[in-house]
């Protein structure tokens, strides 16, 4: 698992079993014999893609090394409802204590998972990367943005020191004219910058500010909340006026739904943006029953 894995991973699965216990799980120690076994599955309540298998082994096995663990299944693998997801087996006690912290790892990475599959499956066959973006729970944004990668979709930048995004309040703050000539001030004064080498992607709401924008070459310019008519429109002025020693991508942001993902799509963007797939999240319906 990139971007996360270590003792950065053993710290979320530590800080979920402490906030989930407490001092001790009072109940299971007051019903449950200490020496009794169980066998248990991890069970799909509807269809899903998976995502998070291999940390929900990492809490049982943090709380209880003795707890055999068995998945014949991967993340990104895409169940029906009544699937199998894993096998658990050992002591009663340490299962259903780590139970709920396991499967808040399961059942919210599988959602966002699964939604991002949905995004990626509606716009084919167009040649257009799914992207996420800063919108995740602080703490959680290595997670969130892996469970993306699961579902098919791609990253955009893990933090602020990844690239040079230029966006509508940067504007706001330095420039008296919203646009031309500041924008093409802002990329030169990037390219003479020490982040000359990272990527430049700037923001734009509107055909005029699009246009500005795209003399200054920057890697790719962010379309937010556009109409699709203006989507299509700025493809097709970006075809036209294509600089052979930089490609500047569009990226489609704001607003973006399954129902207009498709037409979105078929505008010529190659790039779209969701927060939705991390923010507006349904964790996916996974149990735990001892069998």
């Amino acid at each position: 698992m990139s971007y996360i894995k270590g003792e950065r991973l053993e710290d979320l699965v530590n800080e979920a079993l402490e906030e989930d216990i407490g001092k001790k799980d009072i109940t299971t120690e007051l019903l449950i014999p200490k020496n009794k076994a169980v066998k248990a599955i991890i069970l799909a309540k509807e269809e899903c893609v998976v995502c998070g298998i291999n940390i929900a082994a990492l809490v049982f096995k943090a709380l209880d090394k003795k707890i055999k663990f068995k998945s014949h299944l991967h993340d990104g693998a895409k169940v029906k409802k009544g699937k199998v997801i894993a096998f658990v087996s050992g002591n009663a006690r340490s299962i259903l204590s780590a139970e709920r912290a396991a499967l808040n790892f399961i059942t919210f990475l599988s959602g966002i998972a699964t939604k991002t599959r949905k995004f990626v499956e509606a716009v084919r066959p167009y040649n257009v990367k799914i992207l996420d973006t800063r919108k995740t729970i602080p703490g959680w944004r290595l997670l969130q943005k892996y469970a993306v990668r699961v579902g098919g979709g791609f990253n955009h930048r893990l933090s602020l020191e990844e690239m040079i995004m230029v966006k509508d309040n940067h504007l706001a703050a330095l420039c008296a004219v919203r646009y031309a000539p500041c924008v093409k001030e802002i990329i030169e004064q990037v390219k003479k910058s020490k982040y000359r080498n990272r990527k430049i992607e700037i923001e734009v709401t509107n055909l005029k500010e699009f246009k500005e924008a795209l003399k200054a070459s920057p890697d790719i310019i962010m379309l937010d909340n556009m109409k699709i008519k203006d989507i299509k429109r700025a493809a097709i002025i970006k075809r036209k006026t294509h600089n052979a020693k930089r490609i500047t991508l569009l990226e489609a942001s704001g607003g973006i739904t399954l129902k207009r993902i498709r037409k979105i799509a078929s505008t010529g963007v190659d790039l779209i943006s969701i927060g939705e797939m991390t923010h507006s999240v349904d964790s996916v319906d996974i149990s735990l029953e001892i069998i």
